[in-house]
Protein backbone atom coordinates (compact mmCIF):
# COMPACT_ATOMS: atom_id res chain seq x y z
CA UNK A 1 0.00 0.00 0.00
CA UNK A 2 1.46 3.32 -1.06
CA UNK A 3 2.11 6.12 1.41
CA UNK A 4 0.93 9.67 0.65
CA UNK A 5 2.87 12.03 2.92
CA UNK A 6 1.40 15.35 3.99
CA UNK A 7 3.54 18.44 3.49
CA UNK A 8 4.83 17.27 0.11
CA UNK A 9 3.73 18.43 -3.34
CA UNK A 10 2.98 15.86 -6.05
CA UNK A 11 2.89 15.94 -9.86
CA UNK A 12 0.72 13.97 -12.27
CA UNK A 13 3.91 12.22 -13.44
CA UNK A 14 4.44 10.88 -9.88
CA UNK A 15 7.32 13.04 -8.72
CA UNK A 16 7.20 14.70 -5.33
CA UNK A 17 8.63 17.97 -4.05
CA UNK A 18 9.70 18.58 -0.47
CA UNK A 19 10.28 22.30 0.04
CA UNK A 20 12.90 23.78 2.38
CA UNK A 21 13.13 27.54 1.88
CA UNK A 22 14.06 28.20 -1.77
CA UNK A 23 15.10 24.58 -2.29
CA UNK A 24 13.06 21.65 -3.59
CA UNK A 25 13.99 18.04 -2.99
CA UNK A 26 12.60 16.08 -5.95
CA UNK A 27 12.06 12.33 -5.99
CA UNK A 28 9.56 9.74 -7.13
CA UNK A 29 6.49 9.08 -5.03
CA UNK A 30 5.99 5.96 -2.97
CA UNK A 31 3.13 5.10 -5.35
CA UNK A 32 5.56 5.28 -8.30
CA UNK A 33 8.25 3.13 -6.71
CA UNK A 34 5.60 0.47 -5.90
CA UNK A 35 4.42 0.54 -9.53
CA UNK A 36 7.96 0.30 -10.90
CA UNK A 37 9.18 -2.52 -8.68
CA UNK A 38 12.87 -2.92 -7.80
CA UNK A 39 14.79 0.14 -9.03
CA UNK A 40 18.10 -0.83 -10.66
CA UNK A 41 19.32 2.50 -12.06
CA UNK A 42 18.67 6.21 -11.62
CA UNK A 43 19.80 8.58 -14.38
CA UNK A 44 20.39 12.03 -12.88
CA UNK A 45 21.45 15.40 -14.28
CA UNK A 46 24.67 17.16 -13.32
CA UNK A 47 25.00 19.74 -10.57
CA UNK A 48 24.45 23.24 -12.07
CA UNK A 49 22.14 21.86 -14.79
CA UNK A 50 18.93 23.83 -15.30
CA UNK A 51 15.62 22.00 -15.01
CA UNK A 52 12.27 23.24 -16.28
CA UNK A 53 8.87 22.37 -14.83
CA UNK A 54 7.27 19.77 -17.10
CA UNK A 55 10.57 18.81 -18.77
CA UNK A 56 12.53 15.55 -18.43
CA UNK A 57 15.61 15.60 -16.23
CA UNK A 58 16.52 11.92 -16.02
CA UNK A 59 15.06 8.44 -15.74
CA UNK A 60 14.46 5.62 -13.32
CA UNK A 61 14.93 2.04 -14.49
CA UNK A 62 13.46 -0.95 -12.71
CA UNK A 63 13.35 -4.65 -13.38
CA UNK A 64 9.91 -4.05 -14.98
CA UNK A 65 10.23 -0.75 -16.85
CA UNK A 66 12.03 2.50 -17.45
CA UNK A 67 10.30 5.76 -16.59
CA UNK A 68 11.28 9.31 -17.45
CA UNK A 69 11.69 11.76 -14.59
CA UNK A 70 9.83 15.02 -15.17
CA UNK A 71 10.73 18.04 -13.07
CA UNK A 72 7.79 19.48 -11.11
CA UNK A 73 9.65 22.79 -10.65
CA UNK A 74 12.11 25.00 -12.54
CA UNK A 75 15.52 25.98 -11.28
CA UNK A 76 19.15 24.95 -10.90
CA UNK A 77 20.29 21.55 -9.68
CA UNK A 78 22.44 22.22 -6.60
CA UNK A 79 22.88 18.62 -5.49
CA UNK A 80 22.21 15.09 -6.67
CA UNK A 81 21.70 12.11 -4.36
CA UNK A 82 25.01 10.36 -5.02
CA UNK A 83 24.01 7.39 -2.83
CA UNK A 84 21.60 6.36 -5.60
CA UNK A 85 24.48 5.86 -8.05
CA UNK A 86 25.64 2.81 -6.05
CA UNK A 87 22.34 1.84 -4.41
CA UNK A 88 19.39 2.82 -6.66
CA UNK A 89 17.19 0.41 -4.68
CA UNK A 90 17.23 2.93 -1.80
CA UNK A 91 14.28 4.52 -3.65
CA UNK A 92 12.31 1.34 -2.90
CA UNK A 93 13.29 1.33 0.78
CA UNK A 94 12.03 4.88 1.40
CA UNK A 95 11.06 7.00 -1.59
CA UNK A 96 10.56 10.11 0.56
CA UNK A 97 13.97 9.99 2.25
CA UNK A 98 15.83 9.09 -0.93
CA UNK A 99 15.23 12.15 -3.09
CA UNK A 100 16.92 12.30 -6.50
CA UNK A 101 17.83 15.98 -7.01
CA UNK A 102 17.89 19.15 -4.94
CA UNK A 103 16.86 22.22 -6.95
CA UNK A 104 17.16 25.90 -6.15
CA UNK A 105 13.75 26.99 -7.40
CA UNK A 106 13.50 29.92 -9.78
CA UNK A 107 9.70 30.29 -9.35
CA UNK A 108 8.05 29.06 -6.16
CA UNK A 109 4.69 29.93 -7.73
CA UNK A 110 5.00 26.71 -9.76
CA UNK A 111 4.20 24.79 -6.57
CA UNK A 112 0.60 25.95 -6.98
CA UNK A 113 0.35 23.68 -10.06
CA UNK A 114 1.05 20.57 -7.95
CA UNK A 115 -1.23 18.41 -5.79
CA UNK A 116 -1.30 17.96 -2.03
CA UNK A 117 -1.27 14.45 -0.53
CA UNK A 118 -5.06 14.03 -0.46
CA UNK A 119 -5.51 15.17 -4.08
CA UNK A 120 -2.61 12.99 -5.23
CA UNK A 121 -4.05 9.94 -3.48
CA UNK A 122 -7.37 10.51 -5.30
CA UNK A 123 -5.46 10.94 -8.59
CA UNK A 124 -3.64 7.62 -8.05
CA UNK A 125 -6.89 5.78 -7.27
CA UNK A 126 -8.07 6.64 -10.81
CA UNK A 127 -4.93 5.28 -12.48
Amino acid sequence: MATFKEGFYYSETHEYVKVEGDFAYVGISDYAQHALGTVVYVDMPEVDDEVEAGEEFGAVESVKAASDLVSPVSGTVVEINEALEDEPELVNKDAFENWIIKVEMSDKGELENLMNAADYEKFCEKE
